[in-house]
Parts: C-alpha cells; structure tokens; sequence
C-alpha cells in the first residue's frame, strides 16, 4: 500500500514523545492521491452528497470547505461556459427563459417541438410523402419547376399561391369555402380548374386563349363586336361538289365547269347556310342540286351566266334538308 502520510519524524523506541516532536509530526504530514483511490468507488452522487473544495480567496492556513454535489453544478452551470458537451441521455430541464441557440448542424431525429421560432431554416431534400398544416398559416406557397399533385384548403386562406414554371399535375385544385386571394400562373400548367362562379371573371390585361367555346349557350347574350364564320372555298371533283355543313357554314364556289352539288354532310336542324356561288372565266356554266336542296316553287336557280358575275344562295337547314333562296347577278 502506498505511504499516506509523510512519516520523516522519528521517534525512540518506548520513549516520549513531546510536544514539539508532536508538532513536527503533525507539520509534515502530506495527503497522497492513494489516501482517496484506496477508497470504496459509489456507483451514485446524491444533491445533498459533499466534497471538500479549497476556496480561492483563502488562506494558506484555512481549513477546506465543504459543498454539496448540487450547489457545485448549480455554480458552475450559471456561470460557466460549455464549448463542448456531449448528451447520450435524454436532457430534461425546466422552464428555458433565455436565448437558445441551437448549432446549425443538430440533428432531431423523431423529436418534437411544440412551439418554436427558428428564424431561418434551410433543408436539403424532403423526403416525407406529406406536411399537414392543421391551423397554421401558408404566407407564400411557390413552387418554380415542382409538381403540386393536389392541393386543397377547405376553410383557410392562401395569400399567395405562384408558379412559375411548375406543374399542377392533379385533376383537383380544391379551394371549398376558403379564399385564394392571388393564382398566378406565369408559365405552368393548371390541368383542370373548375369552380361554381357567384360573380364575374374579369381579365383586366392581357388576353385569354380558350380552346373551347366561351359563349354560354342556354342564355341569351348581346354581342358588341363582329362575331363570323371563316368562308372557305368548295372545290369541283369530277364535276361534283362536295360541301361538309359542320367545317363550312359559309363557303365559296366558282363555277368552272358545269357542276352539280352533291347532298351535303353535317346539317344542323335550325342552322343556316350561305353559299356564295361565282361564274367562271368565259361564263355560262350550270350548277344543279340534289334533292337535298329545295328552293321556293320548286325551282332550282338559274346561275347568272356573265364571267365573275356571283349569285348568293341562303339556306335553312330543317336537319335533313337545305331550304334556299337565291340573290343573283351581283357584278
């Protein structure tokens, strides 16, 4: 066992010891390490636990102090500084008032935090196939070369909902009693918006590009610019013409040889035709007309038969039939 005291002092066998032997005795004594590692290991610290601990301030000669295990950490942790701490365990503690900062490195695995405030937060990828915002607020929403499959808000609000050059790839953009107070859509691609209007859609710059109709067709309505039908040119094969009504509602014709108008395809029962016949070079050729047609009294026109003079035919279609009348000889 290793020497816990100083023993340089000697004494004669069965003799006396004095006072001042006593006191050399007592000068010389020095505490070695192994007076504590000879001691019994706890395998646990209480808070009322107590330790010896030199004060600073004192004197050479003062006795060591006592502390308990808890005044020591208190101390330490108010005043202390912690570069580097490594927590295995779970870390509980009170009520945090002060600043917390938290590295720009820390990982939280499959904590919780019920409120926080993290002025900026920058993630790499997200891999989780959903985020739920129970009651919170989206401020802006963008995605600039993502694809948002769905996005529905039942009773909130989205300020602002942009993209740029992303992809709404669902078939459903929701919105049932929210608002959405600005959709821009700069180049992207809406697949299907539908909504039951209350009100008016204003386009108030720029234009609209509809490849459908826009005409509402079970409401009567006033138009106040010219509103056609492209006319395109019928051609003769074989001395016959063919005329489909769905493509070509108003047509042109010149006559170049003599022709007959073979029964046309596509009638609409209600619709009306035009027919904008021209006599060729030289003149004098003939149209005749299926049965298909049928004009007032029974008779067919006479085309006007002077070179590029034109006769208009104007027809009402019952759905199977063509009826017509003409206005000839405009030169």
């Amino acid at each position: 066992m290793a020497i816990k005291f100083n023993r340089s002092q000697t004494f004669a066998t069965n003799g006396t010891v004095d006072a001042p032997s006593l006191h050399n005795l007592v000068d010389g004594l020095d505490i070695y390490q192994s007076l504590i590692t000879d001691q019994t290991n706890v395998t646990s610290v209480s808070t009322a636990d107590e330790l010896l601990i030199a004060i600073d301030a004192g004197s050479e000669g003062d006795a060591p102090k006592a502390v308990t295990v808890q005044e020591l950490f208190q101390d330490a942790l108010t005043a202390g500084t912690y570069t580097n701490a490594n927590i295995s365990e779970a870390l509980t503690y009170g009520t945090a008032t002060g600043t917390r900062l938290v590295s720009t490195n820390a990982t939280i695995t499959t904590g919780t935090i019920t409120t926080a405030v993290i002025p900026t937060l920058t993630a790499g990828t997200t891999t989780s196939t959903a985020a739920t915002i129970t009651s919170g607020t989206v401020t802006n929403l963008a995605s600039t070369t993502g694809t948002i499959a769905t996005l529905n808000s039942t009773t909130g609000t989205i300020a602002t909902l942009v993209a740029s050059a992303g992809t709404f790839a669902g078939s459903l953009v929701n919105v049932t009693t929210g608002t959405i107070g600005t959709l821009n859509s700069t180049t992207g691609t809406i697949g299907n918006f539908t909504t039951t209007l209350t009100g008016d859609v204003t386009i108030s710059t720029g234009s609209a590009t509809v490849g459908t109709r826009v005409a509402v067709v079970d409401t009567a309505q006033e138009y106040t610019r010219c509103h056609n039908f492209n006319a395109t040119a019928l051609t003769i094969t074989s001395g016959t013409v063919s005329w489909n009504l769905a493509e070509n509602q108003v047509a042109t014709l010149e006559v170049t040889t003599n022709s007959t108008m073979d029964t046309p395809t596509n009638p609409q029962a209600g619709a009306t035709y035009v027919l904008i016949v021209t006599q060729g070079t030289g003149g004098n050729n003939t149209l005749s007309y299926s049965t298909a047609y049928k004009f007032s009294g029974g008779d067919a026109p006479v085309l006007s038969t002077g070179s590029a003079e034109v006769d208009v035919l104007s027809f009402i279609s019952d759905g199977t039939v063509l009826y017509g009348v003409a206005s000839q000889n405009f030169s």
